[in-house]
């Protein structure tokens, strides 16, 4: 017989030390809530274009049903260099240098597994995507949270960065463009980060999977800097931007000593990213980039009217140049970040992240998801205008 603890008692502390995600429990509130519209999670409201699904089809008639090489399919990783080198102006050996993974957050969780250390500092400009303090703490890393502001459209600066690196700080960690902010990094934002990167002898794990969706600013990896590309992952995937998230196939690319030890791990863990998917992304990389184009088109409409309509209604919002969110300010509403999407959801039916989930300096904005129809996000825009014109702070 357990004791009165129950099971519970079995959990590593680390284990008991994650909070659930925060992302998740508005999800599961919108899912109950009927006649809502959900600008809460981040996925496409595309379907894979159909050349790729059949592509699957075809694989799965052909039988490729069988395991792939530990560091997936040879014709997708050279396909991955080969796209690269022409989008981002980055040269990877694809028999070394890239692994595909299952999605491109087993890449993350195998680039910190593969350079962390119990005790190490991981350096995270915040607000930044909400999964990679859970995952730092499993490894036994400590999380540093390097202030990203408002003031600064939400970018990392040299000043923020060299103020928060002490003898302990390895990693650092980057999500641009950005997952909540939609903020896009130049090359000349990165110019002085690079040099503080290599002062300090620091490896950067860079996630890029909103690469794809930039608007009027061409994305720069900070491994296409001098100096950076042989101390960078850099991590990506298909979910986004290909509207491929329910296939799983992400990758990392990076110095081989360092993709060797996350082959390492992935070997144990994984084995192989899933046979046809990497199929699918193989064709989406051959035939898909037209239609990713036009995804990207359609998403930058979006953000146009979407943005504006927040500024409207009195929500003050900065321009994102990349992803698909918007990151407005509820500041003037008198309301915490989850009062006022609690009050949101039940009052207007609108699901939208309250800021705090995603570290320090989210506190006092929401993060909405433009990835849904313009007619979503018109009727959005109406109930948020109505609820900011009937609303009472509490």
């Amino acid at each position: 017989m357990l004791s009165e603890e129950g099971t519970g008692r079995f959990l590593s502390s680390r284990v008991r030390g994650i909070r659930p995600s925060g992302i998740r429990a508005f999800f599961d509130l919108n899912a109950a809530g009927g006649d809502t519209i959900a600008l809460g999670i981040g996925e496409p409201d595309f379907v894979t274009p159909e050349k790729v699904r059949e592509a699957c089809v075809q694989a799965l008639r052909e039988g490729q049903t069988k395991y792939t090489s530990n560091a997936g399919l040879m014709e997708l990783r050279e396909e991955l260099s080969a796209y690269f080198s022409s989008s981002f102006a980055l040269s990877y050996d694809p028999e070394q240098e890239i692994i595909v993974t299952v999605g491109s957050s087993e890449a993350v969780d195998l680039a910190l597994r593969a350079v962390i250390d119990p005790g190490d500092e991981v350096l995270i400009p915040a607000p930044t995507y909400i999964a990679y303090e859970p995952i730092i703490h499993l490894h036994g890393g400590k999380i540093v949270e390097v202030a990203a502001t408002a003031e600064e459209q939400f970018k990392l600066t040299p000043q923020a960065l060299e103020a928060a690196i002490t003898p302990h700080s390895k990693v650092l960690m980057i999500n641009y463009p950005c997952n909540p902010t939609g903020t896009v990094m130049t090359e000349q934002d990165w110019l002085p980060i690079a040099e503080l990167i290599v002062k300090h002898n620091l490896v950067v794990i860079s996630d890029e999977v909103y690469a794809e969706l930039t608007y009027g600013r061409k994305h720069v990896s900070i491994a296409s800097l001098p100096g950076m590309k042989e101390r960078t992952i850099v991590v990506s995937g298909f979910s986004k931007a290909f509207a491929m998230t329910g296939w799983r196939v992400g990758y990392a690319c990076g110095p081989r000593e360092l993709i060797a030890g996350m082959l390492k791990i992935h070997q144990y863990t994984a084995m192989c990213a899933p046979t046809i998917a990497q199929i699918a992304a193989l064709e989406s990389l051959r035939h898909g980039l037209a239609a990713k184009d036009e995804m990207m088109a359609s998403y930058n409409e979006r953000r146009k009217l979407f943005v504006a309509g927040l500024n409207a209604i009195g929500l003050a919002c900065h321009e994102p140049e990349g992803a698909f969110y918007a990151f407005p300010s509820i500041a003037s509403t008198g309301m915490s970040s989850e009062q006022f999407a609690l009050r949101l959801l039940e009052e207007a039916k609108v699901a939208v992240v309250p800021g705090h989930v995603f570290g320090s300096g989210g506190e006092g904005f929401i993060r909405c998801s433009y990835a849904t129809s313009l007619v979503d996000l018109e009727k959005a825009l109406e109930r948020m205008g109505r609820f900011m014109q009937v609303m009472q702070p509490v």
